[in-house]
């Protein structure tokens, strides 16, 4: 098995193409190595120091490092554990397990409006297959109130150019082909907002002692 390699506007992701179909018609991010269990192909890339997320797409697994982690001591392994669970010809997801990472949110529903339809059809068929470029994904959570709630996946969620493609590529092709769309907002995960949250207040404290030292 050959494993190209390419590089994401993130530094801190590379996307790794096997050569073979990895999930069809569906993506799936794994954040822990709890979220991992759900595939033997995930577990197996958690054991690896360094590695912080992995994300499949149709045909490529994206890798997210720890900042301060090596690639040059990481892709080696990466490589052998990507060709090791190939040549098994196991599934990727574990058969009957917990697939909730399993991406189908771009499906249309016989009760979606013909505004969400529209919007999904949209983030389907001309802005994923961009942002899946990139080693990264969108995923449609919910349309309220004229927003557009999405989530970015892989390479795209910790990219510093995220805020970049939520605002100028997302929500203005959106906008210029749906009136009814006003805005995207982009929602995090529960954890993903403790994060933030956590950030925010270290920046506060920060400021303040900043200002106490002036």
């Amino acid at each position: 098995m050959f494993i190209q390699t390419e590089s994401t506007p993130n530094v801190d992701s590379l996307k790794f193409k096997p050569g073979v179909p990895v999930l069809t018609n569906a993506t799936a991010e794994f954040l822990t190595p709890r979220d991992a269990m759900a595939s033997p192909l995930a577990s197996a890339l958690f054991r690896i120091d360094g590695v912080q997320s992995v994300f499949f797409g149709n045909d490529f697994v994206t890798i997210t490092r720890d900042p301060d982690a090596n690639w040059q001591l990481m892709r080696p392994e990466i490589y052998g554990s990507i060709m090791d669970f190939f040549a098994t010809g196991q599934p990727v997801m574990k058969v009957g397990g917990d697939a909730s990472g399993v991406r189908g949110d771009t499906e249309i529903l016989d009760d979606d409006s013909e505004t969400v339809a529209m919007i999904k059809e949209l983030l389907d068929t001309r802005i994923r297959p961009t942002i899946q470029e990139d080693g990264g994904d969108i995923e449609y959570r919910d349309f309220v109130d004229g927003i557009v709630k999405v989530r970015l996946q892989g390479s795209c969620r910790t990219c510093d150019s995220s805020t970049i493609t939520l605002k100028n590529g997302i929500e203005n092709m959106l906008m210029h082909y749906i009136p009814e769309v006003q805005g995207v907002e982009q929602v995090l995960d529960p954890h993903e907002q403790v994060s933030n949250d956590e950030f925010k207040k270290f920046e506060r404290t920060l400021e303040q002692h900043e200002l106490g030292g002036t």
